[in-house]
């Protein structure tokens, strides 16, 4: 009969094991999931800001050297992610390739005019700076024009804006209620063991004494999660990585290092404090009151 309830007693710790394992891997792998999808929409919100071209037309009666000067103080500029001159030449030959017809044969002569492409910065492709750096260029005698879409500027920051505020507020929705699950995952394994804990107060032992053992195994629970969480999230990574390389979510290695150390750390942080605050419940409860 003992050796029957023994085994009983077994399984069903290891199931409060195993309920607190599997709950704090799901939960650390949302998040981790959740961390990735903010790190790269950032990264593809600034790709898509760096394609925005302002384009700066010379005028015919420019002098290479003002023209070599102006590409070189661009291209040292901190708003500047490339600088290209276009000579008009170039121009014609690109736009009689993307009609399909050489329009300088039917016209006569060549109406386009020399350029510098410049793509800035993302931390720069807002409304207003990209005003002031064209109003900045526009000052310059030898240059003509300086051109750029205007609406589009204004669109992608305003939607990387409202991208950036909901994918946040997700974040802090989601993190809250995943340490609510660990929370709740191990209070449940600990109210198993209440009268033990009640026990052990009622002979003497200190309260750091009876919380030790049950922090340091919810903590190497929490470790076990998160390294499941890991493998979890590294066959995500590989999968994604394999079939969307145009994501590039391997160029900043030490991004995804940090991430997943964080991810560990998290795991053992949410086991150590709810295990601590759901001893201490206990700890401070009357005998009566452990039957409720």
């Amino acid at each position: 009969m003992s050796t029957s309830f023994e085994n009983y007693q077994k399984r069903k710790l290891i199931s409060s094991y195993f309920s607190v394992v599997l709950s704090i891997a799901l939960v650390l792998f949302l998040l981790g999931i959740l961390a990735l999808l903010v790190l790269n929409t950032k990264k593809m919100a600034d790709r898509s800001k760096e394609q925005i071209t302002i384009s700066i037309f010379l005028k015919e009666n420019a002098k290479e050297i003002e023209v070599e000067q102006l590409q070189k103080t661009l291209a040292m500029s901190d708003y500047t992610k490339s600088a290209v001159y276009v000579s008009k030449e170039e121009a014609a030959k690109q736009h009689s390739e993307d009609i399909g017809e050489d329009f300088v044969d039917y016209l006569g002569y060549n109406p386009l005019k020399n350029s510098i492409d410049v793509n800035l910065k993302a931390d720069f492709v807002t409304a207003e700076k990209v005003t002031e750096i064209a109003e900045t260029l526009s000052e310059k005698s030898y240059v003509e024009e300086v051109s750029y879409d205007k609406v589009l500027v204004g669109m992608v920051a305003k939607s990387v804006e409202k991208i950036s505020f909901w994918i946040l507020t997700a974040s802090a929705i989601f993190t809250l209620i995943a340490v609510l699950l660990i929370n709740s995952s191990i209070r449940l394994s600990i109210y198993s063991k209440r009268f033990v804990i009640k026990t052990m107060q009622m002979v003497g032992a200190t309260k750091s004494f009876i919380r030790r053992p049950f922090i340091w195994q919810n903590i190497k629970l929490g470790m076990l999660g998160a390294l499941l969480a890991l493998i979890a999230i590294g066959g995500v990574l590989y999968y994604v990585n394999t079939n969307f390389q145009d994501l590039g979510l391997l160029d900043e290695p030490y991004i995804i290092i940090s991430l997943l150390v964080g991810v560990f750390v998290l795991g053992i942080l949410i086991s150590l404090t709810s295990t601590y605050f759901a001893t201490q419940r206990f700890l401070n409860l009357r005998t009566d009151e452990l039957y409720y």
